[in-house]
Parts: C-alpha cells; sequence; structure tokens
C-alpha cells in the first residue's frame, strides 16, 4: 500500500512539474513576439506640425539652393556719388548767365532749380545743375576758369558700392521667398494658412518696392552728379567807386525828402475825424464846467 502511494505521489509532482515548464515557455514565447522597432517608437513623442514660416527654413543638412548668395564672379561696378558746391564773383548776371548756359549744353547738363535774388547789397543767381557723372569733372574746369572769380569750391565723392550690393543681395532673396509663398498659397489647405501666405506676401512686396526705390535713388544719383552754383554780384555803393555823381545823388535826395513831406502830409489828412472831434469834446466840456457852477 506505501508503495502504491509513493508511486501516485511521484506522478503527481511529474505532472505539476511539466505544467509549470509549458507556462514558462508561453510566457517567453510571447516576450520574443514583440519587436524592438515598435516597443521604441512607442515610447517616441510626435513632433507638431511647421508652421508656414518654418516650411520655408532650410534644413541644417542640406545647402539652401533657394537663397541668392553673391559668387567670386559677380562683380558690381564702382558706384561713386558726386556732389558739388561753388561760389563765384561776377561781373555781370545776365551776360554770365548766357556762358553758363552755353556750358550746361556742351557737357549735356541740366538745369534742375533756379533761384534768383536781388537785394541792395548784391544780386544772387543760384542753380541747382545734374550733369552726367563722367563730365562733372569737366564741368567744374569750364566754371572755374573764364566764368569769374572763385570765391568757394567744395567737391566731396561719397562710394555707396558696399550699400547698393547688399540692398540688391536682400532684394533678390526678397523675390526668392515672394514666389515660394505665392506658390504655397496655391496649395494652402486651410483659411488660415491662406490669411497667413497673403500676409507674408503683402509684407514681402511692401520691402521690395522699399528696396527697388533705394536702388533707383542710388542709381540716379551716381548716374548724374549734382552742382550747386551760386553767381554772386556785389553792387558798390562808395563815393569812390560810384559811377553816380554827385547831382544826381543831390537831386534824388530832394525827391525823397518831398515825397516825405507828400506822406506826412497825407497822413495828416488821413486823421480828419479826429480834429472834427476835439472842438465837439471842447465845447460839450466847457457847458459840462458852467453849469457845474451855476449850480454851486
Amino acid at each position: 500500500m506505501k508503495n502504491i502511494i509513493l508511486l501516485l505521489s511521484g506522478l503527481v509532482l511529474i505532472n505539476c512539474s511539466k505544467s509549470g515548464g509549458e507556462k514558462y515557455e508561453v510566457k517567453a514565447d510571447l516576450m520574443e513576439v514583440i519587436p524592438e522597432d515598435k516597443a521604441s517608437a512607442a515610447s517616441v513623442p510626435v513632433p507638431p506640425p511647421l508652421s508656414i514660416s518654418e516650411k520655408l527654413l532650410p534644413d541644417e543638412n542640406r545647402v539652401n539652393k533657394d537663397v541668392y548668395t553673391p559668387k567670386k564672379t559677380d562683380t558690381i561696378s564702382k558706384k561713386i556719388i558726386k556732389n558739388g558746391d561753388m561760389k563765384i564773383q561776377v561781373g555781370d548776371i545776365k551776360k554770365t548767365q548766357n556762358q553758363v548756359n552755353e556750358i550746361i549744353k556742351k557737357n549735356k547738363a541740366y538745369i534742375q532749380k533756379e533761384e534768383f535774388q536781388n537785394t541792395d547789397m548784391d544780386d544772387n543767381l543760384t542753380l541747382i545743375i545734374r550733369v552726367p557723372h563722367k563730365n562733372f569733372d569737366a564741368l567744374i574746369n569750364s566754371f572755374s576758369d573764364g566764368v569769374g572769380s572763385v570765391l568757394s569750391k567744395n567737391i566731396s565723392s561719397n562710394d555707396v558700392t558696399e550699400e547698393y550690393t547688399d540692398v540688391a543681395i536682400k532684394l533678390a532673396n526678397k523675390k526668392i521667398y515672394l514666389e515660394k509663398y505665392r506658390d504655397m498659397l496655391k496649395t494652402a489647405a486651410t483659411t488660415k494658412d491662406m490669411l497667413e501666405i497673403q500676409e507674408n506676401i503683402r509684407e514681402l512686396e511692401d520691402e521690395i518696392d522699399v528696396a527697388e526705390g533705394r536702388l533707383r535713388f542710388i542709381d540716379d544719383r551716381v548716374n548724374y552728379s549734382t552742382l550747386n552754383l551760386n553767381l554772386y554780384k556785389e553792387k558798390v555803393r562808395s563815393s569812390a567807386t560810384s559811377k553816380i555823381g554827385f547831382g544826381s545823388r543831390f537831386i534824388d535826395s530832394l525827391t525823397e525828402g518831398w515825397n516825405s513831406f507828400v506822406s506826412f502830409l497825407l497822413g495828416m489828412v488821413s486823421l480828419w475825424p479826429l480834429f472834427l472831434l476835439i472842438p465837439i469834446i471842447i465845447i460839450l466840456w466847457k457847458k459840462w464846467k458852467s453849469r457845474k457852477k451855476d449850480k454851486n
């Protein structure tokens, strides 16, 4: 009997060990079924979508071929602005002006502004002249020789090549981004994206207009130099150098004295209402005074 019981106990233990091993093997098989890629992917967060402006930015791992950068073969000619100021004393303004006009025509220049002042001390003719850059020096030399006595001359040159190049490169890049925004506008999926793209397009168009205007202004100042020319004639009134004789000036003094006397008489006549009121006021004052005495 004891042998039978021991045999049954051994069979039970063997079955239990087999069932436990099968369970362990099943668990191991389940662990092997889960792939490593899916496990690591589940732990990595999903990045948020890019904004409209971020889509235009270049990747860090590639060269941005859309942005214009100057090459070694790109050369921009020197941009130099020349300006000048001259003051010349002359003997006859009208005669000198005709001579100046001939010089201006010869150098293919033109007068931008003309201003004339006539005072008791002098005559002044101021001209703002625009002349082609290559004829600027010849124009200055023509005015310096034979027109009159040069009282002052100031010539300046300003190199704006660096500014012009900087504005031109930025303008090219803005035009590239403008085309990219216009292409994105055609494929915009939401109203928010469309409004954001349209606002960026508007800002870029305004900046492009300003840059193009700046380049046109620089080109105009470079192609045509500016000269401020002042023709000056002093009026000499001293007795030693004046051509007016003593008799003429004596008659002028008598005339001026007579005119002053006439002006004084006319001024007195203009006060006739006051002369009428003065007698009336005196009469009324006397009557009032006499009445006051009678009462006393």
